[in-house]
């Protein structure tokens, strides 16, 4: 590593114009997945060509840069990142990074039965995984292809794998899946995962329900939890979005990710990297830079790359916001990166 590099590890490079230190990285390897979500994607999606998508080699010197700017967590996301090829050797090289405190990901475990132990070995420390309903039909009409049993044969990987922490991710829509909220608590708390319950947000444009309409806030999440669960405040946090409570008498912590009812942008300390190399500054605006078109008119030129990123956080806005009766952002949930 360079000597710039070097110094650069030691100063708090990234604050963005509101006083806030960048050090988390979503950084996703692919538009591409195995699911069609509903709230996620259209049926019929449109993906990127091959050739727009970062390399691998991209996707490391873009964690790299990252990485000597200071950021100390990078989630790994998609689309389905394990769908991407070599997808083992990426965890591998970036965990690898010095000063990087953990590498993650966000999955949706169809594939998790056999790449779960390769992903532990590589170096892979928590993970998220994707679950919206456990009963067989709804998953399969939430998914429009999924199949709960190859999702329940990817839990029990991750599970002989051990890793550090696993973690259900949940996104609760009124009319689909709010009766859901109790089972989908006691399946992570029996197995002592934790469950994050998210707010459906306003991203690209579907057809299959009225977001104004499926809305349901982390309060209402929370006072059927509180029905059968003693819940207390956390202080635990895993650097992103999510609010911690520790459910009583268990290990498990259930958390609510609230982008539409309790907007958390004051304490934001992350940003995106999509698939294609666009530097996304905020999830729920369109302020970015094209690291793409930096790294393949400049190959190998990491100052450069690193001046640019800090270029481009000097226009990280203040807060998103979301509105459930519009459709402002049109990119969907999976060329944003999860």
């Amino acid at each position: 590593m360079d000597t710039k590099s070097d110094v650069l590890i030691n100063e708090p490079s990234l604050v963005d114009p509101f006083g806030r230190a960048v050090n988390y990285l979503r950084l996703s390897v692919t538009d591409r997945c195995n699911l069609r979500c509903t709230y996620c994607m259209a049926e019929d999606m449109t993906f990127l060509p091959r050739q727009q998508i970062l390399s691998l080699e991209e996707l490391r010197d873009v964690a790299t840069a990252f990485v000597d700017l200071g950021v100390k967590k990078i989630r790994l996301t998609g689309g389905e990142p394990l769908i991407r090829r070599d997808i083992i050797k990426l965890v591998s090289a970036i965990a690898s990074l010095p000063s990087l405190d953990e590498v993650t990901m966000t999955t949706n475990g169809m594939l998790l039965s056999k790449m779960s132990q390769p992903l532990k070995d590589a170096g892979l420390g928590r993970i998220n995984i994707s679950i919206d309903s456990l009963k067989t039909d709804r998953f399969k009409d939430l998914t429009r292809v999924g199949d709960l049993d190859l999702w329940h044969n990817g839990i029990k990987a991750a599970k002989k794998a051990a890793f550090d922490k696993i973690k259900l991710n949940t996104v609760i829509l009124a009319g689909f899946n709010d009766d859901e909220v109790l089972d989908l608590a006691r399946y992570a708390v029996d197995n002592d995962m934790d469950i994050s319950f998210i707010e459906e947000m306003p991203l690209g444009a579907i057809s299959s329900h009225e977001r104004s309409k499926t809305q349901v806030t982390s309060e209402q999440v929370r006072e059927q939890l509180e029905r059968e669960f003693s819940l207390v405040d956390s202080v635990e946090t895993t650097g992103g979005p999510s609010r911690y409570m520790q459910v009583v008498g268990s290990t498990s912590k259930i958390g609510f990710i609230s982008p539409m009812s309790n907007n958390f942008c004051s304490s934001c300390n992350r940003v995106r990297m999509t698939a294609e190399g666009r530097f996304l500054l905020c999830l729920g605006n369109e302020h970015s830079m094209d690291l793409r078109q930096v790294m393949r008119s400049h190959p190998g030129d990491s100052e450069l790359l690193r001046a640019k990123i800090v270029e481009a956080l000097k226009n990280k806005p203040e807060r998103h916001h979301f509105d459930a009766n519009r459709t402002d952002i049109v990119r969907f949930m999976n060329m944003t990166g999860g």
